[in-house]
């Protein structure tokens, strides 16, 4: 194994021969126009590349009939490898890049909630029990107004008369009565992207399936908040629509004592 691998080092420096040597990996032999082709760069950019790479042997060249193809050539790599990598202890090296890897792909990733629930009832009666206001405001105790067409708002009013909405978003889609879409912000949200509530309805003899997924929300937080709150309200709606009846408690309320109990304990 040599010694000297200053022009590999050197080759593997500019980002544009990395892409070259990326390039060959996908697909072996290459001319100087396929090259060019597939990064967008002058013949005479290329062809200087081109050269750094063969005089550091990371590519060989070859000849059919009048065109220059173009080859990668992985043993520089590996002597880079044996020279510089293996001796750090490879295997240990791998543990703590899968680590970061799977610590960077928890930060990037968004809690989602998933709630089933089993009602009697026809899904016209799902959907009509999602969409109306003064049913919602039955079992929800916030008036749901919308039209309900995709690219309109809703609102998730108060019905105290105030007006105020506690939850705003977008219809992104409506397919009565199978699936409706919507995004969820609500008012301390102001300026973050929303979430987004789809409810997904499917029947089964005299039952229904009904499925609220709820993604993107911002945080552990927000993610504990909603599942204790979407169980609560579809409790509440599965009760009105096979009696005829809200549960006698509201089932947030219910929630709330818990909470409170459960954070006067931790304060003590």
């Amino acid at each position: 194994m040599t010694d000297d691998l200053a022009p590999v080092f050197k080759a593997l420096a500019d980002p544009t021969r990395r892409q070259l040597l990326d390039r060959l990996h996908e697909r072996n032999g290459q001319t100087l126009g396929e090259l060019c082709a597939s990064l967008s760069m002058a013949r005479q950019s290329a062809s200087q590349h081109l050269a750094v790479l063969e005089g550091a042997n990371l590519i060989s060249t070859s000849r059919h009939g009048r065109e220059k193809v173009h080859h990668l050539n992985p043993v520089p790599l590996h002597e880079v490898q044996e020279r510089w990598i293996d001796k750090f202890e490879r295997p240990r090296l791998r543990a703590l890049s899968a680590i970061r890897h799977f610590a960077e792909e928890q930060a990037m990733s968004q809690p989602t909630y998933v709630y089933v629930t089993y009602i009697r009832a026809t899904p016209e009666q799902v959907w009509h029990a999602l969409t109306d206001a003064d049913l919602t405001a039955r079992y929800w105790g916030h008036r749901n107004e919308s039209d309900w067409q995709a690219g309109s708002t809703w609102r998730h009013v108060r019905t105290d008369g105030s007006g105020v909405s506690d939850v705003t978003g977008t219809v992104v889609e409506t397919v009565p009565p199978e699936r409706l879409v919507i995004t969820f912000a609500g008012a301390e949200d102001q300026g973050e992207e929303p979430s987004q509530v789809t409810f997904t309805i499917e029947p089964h003899q005299d039952i229904v399936r009904l499925t609220v997924r709820h993604e993107g929300l911002p945080t552990p937080a927000d993610h504990a908040a909603i599942s204790a709150g979407w169980p609560a309200v579809l409790a509440n709606l599965k009760s009105l629509l096979e009696t005829g009846e809200v549960l006698p408690q509201a089932p947030w309320e219910m929630h709330a004592e818990l909470r409170e109990a459960q954070m006067s304990t931790e304060r003590s």
